[in-house]
């Protein structure tokens, strides 16, 4: 009978943790290295991710040329994908767009026509209504595909193949940069100056040891499409360089604008790399609504072909150089670009690499493609040797050939059957080549089809004459092959040859070539109070019940009549200046910080102040004061506890704002208080008061603080202070103002029950 769960013996059970870890270990490596290898990370030789390969090679392949017609996106996307890249159509539009966008690749790969996207951040038409062929810098990079340069291999279903790699005869991987994120790592290479890369490797073939110190001169830093200005210092970005990570600090480029009259603005002409240009703009407008760089007063976006974003300050007294850091600290018109050079060495291996070992990478790429190129060569060339001499031999015999042709049954075979060598014996010592044929004077069957397929009128003597000159031209090509092949010197001299007809070709004198990235120092600005870059003006600032809040010019009188929204009155109105901070404190105990200066004008019936702070609509605002540094506040809940706290401790710094005084329902912050004297007196809802000294209220910055006064019913009712040698004054009901002198009855230690009040103190048991 089989034993029941109850009787397994859990050690008897296999282990299927171990297989199954493994298994999903295995198949989790599978992924991250397809994802690595064919989806992420570039080749450091050609620099291209598979998908840009299969699109250049398939474009090639339909034979779009540059100097040719353009064919629908849509007709190239569905060739890449049903040939070659077995994935969406739309990834696949999406990376030949982006080849065509000349303000994403510095060096366009794909001549686009239509709408491939803009600067500003629109995506590209669909692929029904683009065009695209290949650009020449894109024919340079597969210049040598079909002379066996590289490897192929067989396209996703076998019926095809395709290259592994293109012969790149341009450094394309720092020409154009990439950026991908893999299964554990990342790459991100900013685009560089073409004729800046081409002078580097052309001194590491002169000097294989040179320096990173070397290199970095002649490639001094990023060249973006978009332009802008590197502030970076030149030992962050050699460090950069020599390691494979760092960053650059990258700035638009701007210009001071004179308008006449003591009048200017400042026009930004390019921004940062992969900046759109219409968020920039919104980050602008944001920055002017929130008054967070007070002295812009206005930006407009005057783009056409080419970039023009006026920025008006708020006054020509205003530092250009000081609006422009603040800009810089507050937006986009300030980046940074992460370097993160790691890249697939020969297609396989993912490294971190430096500027040396990518242009290594590179050059030993074209060595290789070099050297198959040239063995390709002479394969043809011996091809066509082979063919020459029989074609000779047949002219130094022609009646011989003619009468076998003419009257053998098996021409072909008679004619591989005879030595010519016997019959005319100057037919070899006339031709250097040496035949692959059978033996001593025979033709091989390459000779003889070609003896079979010569023309009639290709018998003239002049034809005879241009075969020898063929033959002589060609055996010198094939003595400078056999040199090249054997000499490692010359090897680099033709790939220095053929850079610089890549510099000739697409370098700085080339439309496009030059360098659009400069160099400046990047100074740095002091850390300025917002306040002190305002204009000081007097405001008179109004708070209602319900929260409204308006900031009126100048100062206007205290009791003057207002208007308010229907159903809303007035509870706050203090004088103050655009300077100013303004501290509302809410009734959970939390305290927010609002700038006068970015409060709503007094034109209207203002703002509500809960959408400038983070404030709950449950919250009750109990006080509004001026910020004033250097002084102290007193605190109390409604339940009498408090503490004393000095008035910069509760400036927030975020829309949240700050938790001072902890409360707990039901209890709230009931008084806030600056401290001016000697004594504090406090007054409960059952109208017996207590005096005692400021001194025995501890300092704190946050907490639910001591009690003040002890209370059989009710709670605090309102807290004061004064100084002792002057009394404690209050108002009666006839708005007198009294003053007690002596107030020993009414003095004990903090959190006593004291007396009651005085006679003639106010009903409402406040103090003002």
């Amino acid at each position: 009978m089989p034993d029941t769960p109850d009787d397994l013996d859990p050690a008897a059970l296999p282990d299927l943790s171990e297989p199954l870890r493994r298994a999903i270990g295995e198949r989790y490596l599978s992924y991250a290295l397809s994802t690595i290898m064919n989806r992420a990370l570039p080749d450091a030789r050609d620099g291209l991710k598979p998908v840009h390969r299969r699109i250049l090679y398939a474009m090639r392949e339909l034979r779009l040329t540059s100097t040719g017609g353009f064919r629908k996106s849509a007709k190239i996307s569905g060739d890449v994908m049903g040939n070659y890249h077995p994935h969406g159509d739309a990834a696949i539009y999406d990376a030949m767009a982006r080849l065509a966008q000349d303000f994403n690749v510095r060096y366009p790969l794909v001549d686009g026509q239509g709408n491939f996207g803009n600067i500003d951040g629109d995506n590209p038409a669909a692929a029904r209504y683009t065009e695209a062929r290949l650009t020449p810098m894109a024919e340079a990079l597969m210049e040598g595909l079909a002379e066996d340069a590289v490897d192929f291999r067989p396209n996703y279903d076998g019926t095809l193949s395709e290259p592994v790699v293109l012969p790149a005869a341009i450094p394309n991987l720092l020409a154009n940069g990439a950026s991908g994120i893999a299964v554990g790592m990342a790459t991100n290479i900013p685009p560089h100056n073409l004729h800046e890369l081409v002078e580097a490797c052309l001194h590491l073939i002169k000097s294989p040891n040179a320096t990173d110190e070397k290199l970095v001169e002649l490639v001094p830093g990023p060249d973006f499409p978009t332009g802008g200005v590197l502030v970076e210092p030149r030992e962050s970005i050699l460090e950069s360089y020599r390691t494979g990570r760092g960053s650059f600090r990258l700035r638009a480029r701007w210009e001071r604008e004179d308008l006449g009259r003591g009048l200017w603005q400042i026009v930004v002409t390019e921004i940062p790399y992969q900046v759109a240009k219409s968020k920039l703009i919104e980050r602008l407008a944001e920055v002017i609504q929130t008054r967070k760089v007070p002295l812009l007063a206005d930006v407009r976006d005057e783009s056409a072909a080419d970039v023009r974003i006026v920025l008006e300050p708020k006054s020509r007294t205003v530092e250009p150089e000081m609006l422009m850091g603040m800009l810089f600290r507050s937006t986009d018109l300030e980046i940074r670009f992460g370097l993160n050079m790691n890249v697939l060495i020969d297609g396989l291996t993912p490294k971190v690499c430096s500027l040396r070992e990518v242009l290594r990478a590179f050059l030993d790429h074209r060595r290789d493609v070099l050297l198959r190129r040239s063995q390709h060569r002479m394969e043809k060339i011996d091809h066509r040797l082979e063919v020459l001499e029989g074609l000779i031999t047949a002219f130094l015999n022609l009646d011989r050939v003619i009468d076998i042709i003419r009257y053998d049954e098996d021409p072909k075979a008679a004619l591989m059957r005879e030595d010519w060598s016997l019959d005319h014996p100057r037919a070899m010592t006339e031709a250097a080549y040496v035949s692959p044929a059978e033996g001593p004077g025979e033709l091989s069957e390459v000779q003889v089809e070609a003896i079979l397929n010569m023309r009639l009128r290709s018998l003239r003597r002049l034809e005879e004459m241009e075969l020898k000159r063929e033959q002589d031209a060609l055996m010198r090509e094939r003595a400078d092959l056999e040199d090249l092949l054997a000499s490692e010197d010359r090897q680099w001299k033709a790939i220095s040859d053929q850079l610089r007809e890549t510099r000739k070709a697409f370098g700085r004198d080339a439309p496009g070539g030059a360098r659009r990235t400069g160099f400046a120092e990047g100074t740095e600005l002091p850390d300025v109070p917002i306040e002190a870059m305002i204009e000081r003006e007097p405001i008179t600032l109004v708070l209602s019940e319900m929260g409204w809040i308006r900031a009126m010019k100048n100062h206007i009188p205290l009791d003057q009549e207002l208007k308010y929204r229907d159903g809303d009155k007035g509870r706050f109105v203090l004088h103050a200046e655009t300077t100013d901070r303004l501290l509302v404190f809410g009734s959970n105990g939390r305290v927010w910080t609002v700038s006068c200066a970015n409060l709503p004008g007094g034109r209207g019936m203002g703002e509500p102040l809960r959408l400038m702070v983070d404030m709950a609509n449950e919250t009750q605002i109990v006080a509004v004061l001026l910020h004033r540094p250097d002084t102290k506040l007193l605190l109390a809940s409604s339940l009498g506890d408090g503490f004393v706290v000095s008035e910069d401790e509760v400036l927030a710094q975020t829309k949240a704002g700050k938790q001072v005084l902890n409360v707990k329902a039901p209890g709230a912050l009931k008084i806030v208080h600056r401290i001016a004297g000697d004594r504090i007196a406090v007054v409960g809802d059952n109208r017996k008061m207590l005096v005692f000294p400021v001194s025995e209220l501890p300092e704190m910055q946050r907490g639910k603080g001591v009690r003040l006064q002890r209370y059989k019913d009710g709670g605090l009712s309102d807290a004061t202070t004064f100084d002792s040698a002057k009394g404690l004054s209050w108002h009666d009901a006839g708005g007198r103002t009294r003053t007690e002198p002596d107030l020993t009855d009414w003095s004990g230690p903090r959190a006593g029950a004291g007396r009651m009040a005085p006679r003639g103190f106010p009903r409402d048991n406040r103090f003002n």
